[in-house]
């Protein structure tokens, strides 16, 4: 009697620690993302030269109002006004159009989204918003294509396929044939682009450590592809800049949850089958 009360213990526990084998498996450590939240979110019009000088020492603050009013450093001097948070206390994410979660993205590993609409882009890991930051993409004669890509090849710095004058530093190609990539480059607050995804600095630096690159079997045959990259919607080229919104209506270009799992959706088997090939290699 014993024996056989020894050896049930033994099943179940074999049992149970199977199971647990199992669920760990299939369970991803999200990353942890402290944020800091901001008393409200409202946006005022400030003249640029007035607000530079109380604010050019304050990185933070800077780096979130460059995101706003999608410009890079230069540019944002030129500018007779622009949008600034009455609470710049908070972290940029706050700031951003991008969801903080997506629950259909918890099994995927990374991810970088581009919203044409908004003229920004996120990156997330198992479903977390982990980074933010402005972009200029294609301008209308040149429009970035839209759809799922993945990363392939990357160089710390690049030529232009349109002049080989441009230098583009940080590039990581997302479109082999039609050459489109994203890659440090002027933001002007608007779509520039000949139809590649313009970065701050920092962020094409981030984005470069980020993504994975592709692994070729031969000239012609991929391997395995890199990190999925989603381009989605589409920009008023006749209105005023989508962020003058912000004045009226600090949510105009918020992106919910639900709007972004829809963008993915169609894509997400792709992904993830994608996604596993490189992890079982």
């Amino acid at each position: 009697m014993k024996n056989s009360v020894k050896i049930i213990a033994l099943i179940v526990s074999v049992i149970f620690l199977s199971c647990n084998e199992k669920k760990e498996s299939k369970t991803h450590k999200k990353p942890i993302v402290e944020r800091i939240q901001p008393k409200e979110i409202s946006f005022t019009f400030q003249k640029s030269k007035e607000w530079l000088n109380g604010n050019t020492d304050t990185k933070k603050a800077m780096n979130i109002v460059l995101a706003i009013n999608r410009v890079d450093e230069s540019n944002l001097t030129k500018l007779d006004s622009i949008i600034v948070p009455t609470d710049i206390s908070g972290d940029i994410a706050y700031y951003m159009p991008f969801p903080l979660d997506v629950s259909s993205l918890e099994e995927v590993k990374k991810i970088i989204v581009f919203s044409y609409a908004t003229q920004a882009f996120a990156t997330y890991e198992y479903g977390v918003l982990t980074h933010v930051g402005p972009t200029s993409m294609g301008k209308e004669k040149d429009k970035t294509p839209t759809g799922l890509f993945f990363t392939n090849w990357k160089a710390e710095e690049t030529t232009s396929t349109f002049n080989d004058e441009w230098k583009l530093k940080w590039n990581f190609n997302i479109e082999n044939k039609l050459g489109v990539g994203f890659h440090q480059y002027e933001l002007p607050g608007y779509p520039a682009s000949h139809s590649c995804l313009r970065l701050l600095e920092k962020d094409a630096k981030m984005l470069y450590t980020f993504a994975d690159e592709w692994v070729l079997e031969s000239d012609q045959k991929i391997e395995l592809k890199g990190t999925p990259v989603i381009v989605f919607g589409s920009y008023d080229f006749e209105g005023q800049k989508p962020w003058y919104d912000l004045i009226e209506n600090p949510k105009a270009l918020s992106i919910s949850k639900e709007q972004l799992e829809k963008v993915i959706s169609p894509y997400l088997s792709t992904i993830l089958k994608e996604q596993a090939k490189r992890e079982n290699k």
